[in-house]
């Protein structure tokens, strides 16, 4: 997890003494992110639950790599990424031998649904990943079972309308950022690896945003922690695009 200690200054600075890295990068600099391949075939489509699930485990289980760890091969480039002062993912969606293809780049498969690869500048991404397309990743809606095993969770925001590739690289967001909380607040991030994903409750939704504003306590209290998304895409800056939970109806 030390690779995520820039994230750990932005997301739980309560839990840690390093200040926090600018978020606005260095106009000069390179634009760094981690692609996100989704696998989308034509005949058999994923549902969109298996598809964010898999990609909320990817995006983690690639920062949590002993690869990524001090001395890994992928340490400097993973450190980098995290600590340019957005965690940006790119998703891109694949099938027959193009999915076959991103295997062979660096990276971390997860229920052979999504491959999360080691993050760098987009400008530098491999043939492999830049012939594949951004656009095409929505599925349709599906109905997931209710979340009742205390596993943890990602929220999704009930009042805004994301892609299929949009929400892919959020709750990649939110894996890595409610890891880092628990990792940094004493516990096991061994035990949010691999969250559910659903659409929250408005309700839900509106009890937990209104303890935002003061994230140390929503962490007490509800054990939560949004994604406020850049807005690039899809959704105005600042929105919160979903949250994570350590357990279910915390």
């Amino acid at each position: 997890m030390a690779a995520l200690e820039p994230l750990a200054a932005r997301v739980c600075p309560w839990a840690t003494d390093r200040a926090a890295p600018e978020v606005d990068e260095d106009p000069d600099g390179p634009v760094r992110a981690m692609p996100v391949i989704l696998r989308i075939e034509r005949q058999e489509p994923p549902t969109p639950t298996a598809l964010l699930e898999a990609a909320a485990a990817a995006a983690l289980a690639l920062c949590t790599d002993e690869r990524s760890a001090p001395g890994g091969e992928w340490y400097d480039a993973v450190a980098a990424w995290c600590g340019a002062g957005r965690i940006r993912k790119l998703a891109r969606r694949a099938r027959t031998a193009h999915w076959r293809a991103v295997q062979d780049v660096p990276g971390v498969t997860v229920s052979e649904l999504v491959r999360a690869l080691v993050p760098g500048p987009v400008d530098e991404v491999p043939h492999e990943v830049r012939r594949l397309q951004i656009g095409g990743t929505d599925l349709p809606d599906d109905a997931p079972a209710r979340v009742d095993d205390g596993r943890p969770v990602i929220w999704l925001n009930p009042r805004v309308e994301q892609s299929t590739g949009k929400a892919a690289a959020q709750v990649g967001h939110a894996s890595m950022i409610l890891a880092t909380v628990v990792a940094w607040t004493g516990s096991d991030p061994a035990d949010v690896a691999a969250p559910a994903v659903r659409t929250a409750s408005e309700a839900d939704w509106d009890t937990w945003c209104a303890a935002l504003d003061d994230p140390e306590k929503a962490w007490a209290r509800y054990g939560v922690a949004p994604v406020r998304d850049a807005g690039f895409t899809e959704v105005a800056p600042g929105t919160v695009t979903c949250i994570g939970q350590v357990a279910a109806g915390g």
